[in-house]
């Protein structure tokens, strides 16, 4: 009971000379575990995380019982292995760089920003909804990005410009089989088709089932680069699938569809009556639904 004491008058101590650059050296180092264990969650470095573990474990063991020939190769190993993990991890690291970069300066420019009513971006998605039930029942591919945080500009440019507002009869002509637009993505910025067949990034996970095309691969890809909401139609089996946040969600009716799009573009946030409400076209997503 005293050494319990004694421990959290310590702690009380170490806390009174904290500064505030303690605290953001805190936060900043929080922040980049954070984003590591969501790299480990999405890849196999769970299996290099245990490897690095048991290496700590065995270094700590081989200082505490002085078996220095153990501890000198170890440590040769880490220094050695740091540089592998670069290596290994090559994609992840520049994925996150990737979305760093693209964020830019949202967090101030977003007052600026015109935004949608609730009833424009509603008619999107119901608009969308419209043309994949169609496209489902018929077997027509079809790959959707809806822009929100993550600025998607060079997307945006390998593909055919555009400006017109979603409607089911367009995006059904659009990903009508052979027509000129029908390979690629469509790109939605602020409720409107901003470009047409755009090239997407590949997904370079290694877990990916074999059954998964190419729309997937790239509907995946393009969610693990940025916060974008992705919509798939299977050209083989007419199946619709969303991707949020690198989780693909497969097999869904026009309906659930309608939800997800529901939940991702759209915020509870009302602004003051009269006025335009806030959507959440260029807010971040609450997180995918694997």
């Amino acid at each position: 009971m005293t050494s319990f004491l004694q421990y959290c008058v310590n702690f009380v101590s170490y806390l009174r000379l904290m500064t505030v650059a303690d605290l953001i050296d805190i936060v900043i180092l929080s922040f980049l575990i954070y984003k590591c264990i969501g790299i480990f969650q999405r890849t196999n470095a769970a299996k290099v995380a245990r490897a690095l573990l048991l290496i700590v474990i065995a270094l700590w063991i081989s200082y505490h019982f002085n078996l220095n020939a153990i501890n000198f190769l170890l440590n040769k190993a880490v220094e050695l292995g740091l540089l592998a993990l670069v290596v290994i991890f090559q994609p992840e690291i520049r994925r996150f760089l990737e979305r760093i970069g693209s964020n830019n300066v949202y967090s101030v420019s977003r007052l600026f920003r015109d935004e949608l009513p609730v009833s424009e971006v509603e008619e999107t998605i119901n608009e969308t909804v419209e043309a994949y039930a169609e496209m489902s029942k018929n077997r027509v591919g079809a790959l959707m990005v809806f822009e929100r945080e993550t600025n998607l500009s060079n997307i945006i440019s390998s593909g055919t410009p555009f400006q017109s507002t979603v409607t089911s009869e367009l995006l059904k002509n659009i990903f009508y089989p052979n027509a000129p637009l029908h390979d690629g993505a469509v790109v939605v910025r602020k409720g409107k088709i901003v470009a047409a067949a755009c090239m997407l990034p590949m997904s370079e996970s290694m877990n990916l089932s074999k059954e998964l095309g190419m729309r997937h691969r790239a509907g995946l890809g393009m969610s693990e680069r940025s916060d974008a909401v992705v919509a798939i139609v299977s050209e083989e089996t007419g199946a619709i699938s969303a991707v949020v946040n690198g989780n693909l969600r497969r097999h869904l009716s026009p309906e659930t569809l309608g939800r997800i799009l529901r939940n991702e573009l759209l915020s509870q946030e009302w602004v003051s009556p009269g006025k335009k409400h806030r959507t959440g076209l260029f807010r971040k997503g609450r997180g995918g639904q694997s």
